[in-house]
């Protein structure tokens, strides 16, 4: 049975009980007397001994680690914590005099100051723009303990400038593409979810467990599935979603399917966030393997529900999360279904939802190979 830990009044108590049988015939300690601070005193110092064997309790078991000590049960297991992902864009616009050139590693800032880098030499070509990738400069982790990789996707069309003036290029760059792939410090708990997936799943060469767990190594990789010969005998198809903070493309990867460019198998190599894990997967994967990286289709499912036509915005947003939350769990693109009956019990634990109707959809959700549900529109009748 479980222990309980007693609180800091109940030493307290303790301390007082035990004075007070010792010292017969003195009675309760009075409130500012030597004997009762020194009680206190001591159930003080005897609680915090207790929260010290607590933590020391919970450090030395890998489902409860936390900091360094998760970090050394998950070394055990050859799981390393995923680092921040700098934002990429391969089109930003630079305009100014023709032939003038705009170093590699030129600094542009943003509007609240986060900065970026250009890839390589710009050169502004004979119409007055040039063209060129930039990445995200990611600031010092004493800067931004979450890595700051999340906080450098930026919508296209924002304008940056120029960190220090070039003669003849002009100060304001414009993102002619959105940068979506950054990404922050993996998560303790999403650290320690991969790390007990090691302890459960033990490598075994190539398995389904095997692919999905070295992708999810893959900096803001979220989810992973295995679709065995995905694209014929020898193949193996790896799906993956970026699920995070930027919700501009719905958890789904940026980039094109296709092989790792380490491969030299004559097919489409992959690009974005499929390239990276399928890169990483690579070195690791059996050699006689040939494996696709990529992206879920979207299967758009839209709602009509009857009966709370009145539902103001809090409820709806509830609903919406829960709809999500149903997909998120449920979804898989290797083929699968959504059942009708975890939509219905998801949205009557929505405070507010007394007396609704499901009408639409009215049956389980079949996902064909490589599709993948997400919420459409709702309408509330």
């Amino acid at each position: 049975m479980p222990y309980n830990r007693p609180t800091l009044s109940e030493l307290r108590a303790r301390n007082f009980a035990a004075i007070e049988s010792e010292l017969k015939g003195v009675g309760a300690p009075l409130r500012f007397s030597n004997l009762s601070i020194l009680g206190t005193a001591d159930a003080g110092l005897a609680y915090l001994h207790y929260g010290y064997l607590d933590w020391i309790a919970r450090q030395s078991v890998p489902w409860s680690a936390t900091d360094e000590n998760l970090a050394g049960w998950a070394a055990l297991k050859s799981v390393t914590q995923k680092a921040a992902h700098a934002g990429t864009n391969t089109s930003a616009n630079f305009t100014g005099t023709p032939e003038k050139t705009v170093p590699a590693g030129t600094v542009l800032n943003r509007g609240d100051g986060y900065q970026y880098t250009t890839d390589a030499e710009i050169v502004i070509g004979s119409s007055g723009t040039g063209t060129g990738a930039i990445t995200a400069a990611l600031p010092e982790p004493n800067d931004d303990p979450t890595g700051g990789g999340a906080a450098g996707n930026t919508p296209a069309g924002t304008q940056l400038s120029l960190d220090s003036s070039i003669s003849g290029v002009d100060s304001v760059v414009t993102l002619a593409t959105a940068i979506t792939d950054g990404s922050d410090i993996e998560s303790e708990d999403a650290f320690r979810a991969r790390m007990l997936l090691a302890y459960q799943n033990t490598p075994q060469g190539g398995n389904d467990d095997d692919y999905e767990g070295w992708a999810l190594e893959v900096s803001g990789v979220t989810r992973a599935w295995t679709a065995r010969r995905l694209m014929g005998a020898g193949t193996v198809g790896v799906y993956v979603m970026t699920d995070g903070t930027d919700t501009s493309n719905n958890g789904f990867p940026v980039g094109t399917d296709g092989i790792s460019e380490l491969e030299n198998w004559s097919a489409v190599k992959a690009t974005g966030d499929q390239g990276r894990v399928a890169d990483h997967i690579y070195p690791l994967q059996p050699v006689t393997a040939l494996v696709y990286v990529c992206s879920p289709i979207r299967k758009t499912v839209n709602f009509i529900i009857d009966g709370i036509s009145t539902a103001d915005s809090t409820t709806t947003a509830a609903i919406n999360a829960a709809i999500d939350g149903v997909f998120f769990e449920s979804g898989d693109p290797t083929g699968g279904k959504v059942l009708l009956s975890d939509l219905v019990i998801a949205l009557s634990n929505v405070s507010g939802t007394s007396g609704f109707i499901l009408t639409s959809p009215t049956a389980n959700i079949i996902t064909a190979t490589g599709e993948l549900p997400v919420r459409g529109t709702v309408t509330y009748t």
